[in-house]
């Protein structure tokens, strides 16, 4: 587990639950430490300070979102700040815990998040690869098969089936996908749905008809379910 935070006392009384709890715990004080650690290692969950020396934790959550990287994260935040909090969801936290707060409820909802983690995921190998028919998508390498053969995605197209495969049968409005896209304005809802149709040519049998990235009309596209 990754935790970034720049608080003596909070690291201390973190690093004691978080041991205590089973966790293993990488601490970083600055976000520059956050960045070198991600690319040591991927962390089973990031707990990140928004307020940091040299930035804040949300840049952390943005890069690794921007990335494709669905890593679990809480944000921690100082009480009042509601703006921080939205933007943590927007960017695609999973929880947030306001400051001060209680180490073992945080524990409790680390825990929490896990095990939510593990029932989205239960069709997972040990690779990280999301199996749905004909269709597998490794999180890890970053590469999609269907029937065996490689399916040759962009990057943008790979970004967009990674966002929906974090949760098979949720919907995502246009809207959400653009946010966790955070392509800097660069990709607009009718470029978005150009890049459907394209992930669709890609990954599908039937493009037309298609059994994976489904519309759900007027709403948006989500994933079939395992």
């Amino acid at each position: 587990m990754l935790v970034l935070e720049d608080e003596p006392l909070i690291v201390e009384v973190l690093e004691s639950y978080l041991r205590a709890g089973g966790f293993e715990t990488t601490l970083c004080g600055t976000v520059a430490e956050a960045f070198a650690a991600l690319a040591r290692s991927q962390p089973d969950v990031m707990i990140l300070d928004v307020s940091l020396p040299d930035g804040s934790g949300l840049d952390v959550l943005r890069e690794t979102r921007a990335s494709g990287s669905l890593l679990p994260t809480i944000v921690l935040t100082a009480r009042g700040e509601e703006s921080d909090r939205i933007v943590g969801l927007e960017l695609g936290a999973d929880d947030y815990v306001t400051k001060p707060f209680s180490p073992r409820e945080l524990l409790a909802r680390v825990r929490a998040l896990l095990r939510r983690v593990d029932e989205r995921t239960g069709a997972r190998d040990g690779a990280g690869t999301l199996r749905i028919g004909e269709l597998e998508i490794d999180q890890i390498a970053r590469k999609a098969r269907t029937a065996g053969k490689a399916a040759n995605l962009t990057a943008t197209e790979f970004r967009i089936l990674a966002i929906l495969a974090g949760n098979p049968g949720e919907v995502f409005t246009r809207a959400e996908l653009l946010d966790r896209l955070q392509d800097g304005g660069k990709i607009y809802e009718r470029t978005l749905d150009r890049h459907i149709n394209n992930l669709r040519r890609k990954i599908e049998r039937d493009s037309h008809d298609p059994s994976y990235v489904l519309t759900v009309y007027g709403v948006g596209y989500k994933l079939a379910k395992p």
